[in-house]
């Protein structure tokens, strides 16, 4: 990521206002057309997310590393630290106040898409244990994803692979896999099918933050070096 801090902080502000806009944008409208139907609500929810996160990814990761998350970019930095590389103290927080106000500014363009109140504090209550179990999973696995794929020099699947796993975690856990700090302070600003009640939000943002922890520690423990993109034989490699 050589692009000057300032285009990099515009990368993450406006990628995660877009994911959070995506979130709850598709939410409203899955409410709007399956009323009645919370199964079939999640599957619009959850699949337009996976399509939209990928180009995303593919959008804004050769600017800013299309982290759109904080815990994505404190992992960075803390995987970083001895090598010298990955984002700096001083990158994470800005990063963070970047994503953290994108994420709030999505959630309001979604509501004035659908002719809500712009700005609304969301009641739906999400906390109990198993709902911050599945945070801990759907957060330790993002970051398992990819931080694996970086350090096995794959990260060019990057967008297919963390894509998929968000897609899978939105039906194997309880909580629905939101994963990403960001992403929650956002959809606490929708009192709509995605939002979140500020109570239930910060619990959440716990788990995500022991979700991350625990994924670091899977990644260090599995993969302790940095392998470089020639030590990994690509298929069309091996054919030669």
């Amino acid at each position: 990521m050589s692009a000057p801090l300032t285009r990099r902080l515009l990368a993450e502000f406006v990628g995660t206002a877009l994911l959070v806009c995506i979130v709850v944008g598709s939410g409203i409208a899955a409410s709007q057309l399956s009323p009645g139907d919370p199964g079939l609500q999640l599957l619009q929810n959850s699949t337009t997310t996976v399509f939209g996160l990928a180009v995303l990814i593919l959008v804004f990761g050769p600017v800013s590393g299309a982290h759109l998350n904080p815990v994505v970019s404190a992992v960075d930095w803390l995987l970083g630290r001895r090598a010298g590389t990955g984002l700096t103290g001083r990158d994470v927080i800005a990063y963070a106040c970047a994503q953290t106000g994108g994420g709030i500014i999505g959630a309001v363009m979604a509501n004035l898409m659908f002719d809500q109140t712009p700005l609304q504090l969301a009641t739906h209550h999400r906390i109990t244990g198993g709902h911050l179990i599945g945070e801990i999973l759907a957060t330790a696995g993002l970051i398992a994803v990819i931080f694996t794929l970086a350090r096995t020099g794959r990260a060019a699947l990057s967008a297919a692979a963390v894509a998929a796993w968000i897609g899978a975690a939105y039906w194997f856990t309880s909580s629905t896999s939101f994963a990403n700090p960001a992403v929650t302070i956002g959809r606490v600003f929708s009192d709509t099918f995605a939002g979140i009640a500020p109570a239930s939000a910060a619990g959440f943002i716990a788990a995500q933050l022991i979700g991350a922890l625990t994924g670091l520690a899977l990644v260090s423990v599995l993969y302790p070096g940095t392998a470089s993109a020639a030590d990994v034989v690509t298929p069309h490699r091996a054919a030669h």
